[in-house]
């Protein structure tokens, strides 16, 4: 693709676990400008072809500074513990700095923004329970506290302010070598990590979306989440089954 023609992405956590192996997935594709606390490091992810802030997304002018001439945004920075203290930690970078990013995004005018929630607004249902989009949210803690504020932000963003807006419930984004950390009891919300780069380019591309709360889970062979309007709305084909690649 052209350079010139290339859209503008920011990804907000870049140098993180998800946000580093999507940025070198997507380089080619888009002109990427990543913001994380901390700097990209070349020695582990290689050399980074665009352009890197530092700073804390507590601080909404340099939320601003990120999104100017941004198209899209991967919003992906966040405390991601579960048994994340609300005050010291949850309040400033899962709330806070989410809202600093919508309204940044929207003031600069961008025209999608994805917004990284988690199976944990929704972890409280019983097991056996498949989750479907239209399910009232039910945390079974405050880090799903806090993902479910940023789901409501998105929707507010995109039916009142003009930002069309995807909320990715991610499941257990774990590399197959990292099998050994993933319980019996999470296969089914398991998430390849190159299913979850195929899901990503599917939420920045897929056309006259305004508001979308989809699953993030591979196609294990059973799904926490359902994957029915992924699948028919994005196109999204995940190859990764837990079962078969972590033994049934």
């Amino acid at each position: 693709m052209n350079s010139a023609s290339r859209p503008n992405v920011l990804i907000t956590g870049g140098c993180g676990k998800i946000g580093s192996y999507f940025a070198r997935f997507a380089a080619e594709r888009y002109a990427l400008r990543l913001v994380d606390k901390v700097a990209w490091d070349e020695e582990v992810n290689g050399r980074f072809p665009g352009e890197s802030l530092v700073g804390d997304l507590s601080d909404l002018e340099l939320c601003r500074q990120a999104c100017a001439g941004i198209d899209k945004v991967v919003h992906l920075a966040a405390d991601p513990s579960p048994d994340a203290d609300f005050m010291d930690s949850l309040l400033s970078n899962n709330v806070i700095a989410t809202y600093n990013m919508f309204r940044a995004a929207q003031e600069a005018g961008c025209q999608r923004f994805v917004y990284a929630s988690s199976v944990h607004a929704v972890a409280a249902y019983p097991a056996d329970v498949q989750i479907k989009a239209d399910m009232t949210v039910r945390p079974r803690n405050l880090y799903g506290v806090s993902k479910c504020f940023g789901e409501a932000l998105a929707a507010y963003y995109a039916f009142n302010e003009g930002l069309p807006t995807v909320a990715l419930r991610i499941g257990a984004y774990l590399f197959p070598e990292e099998s050994e950390r993933l319980r019996p009891d999470e296969r089914d919300a398991f998430l390849h990590p190159d299913d979850f780069n195929e899901l990503l380019l599917k939420c920045l591309e897929t056309p006259g979306i305004t508001f979308a709360l989809v699953p993030a889970i591979s196609d294990n062979r059973y799904k926490r989440l359902d994957l029915t309007e992924a699948r028919s709305v994005f196109g999204y084909q995940p190859q990764a089954d837990a079962f078969d690649l972590m033994g049934r």
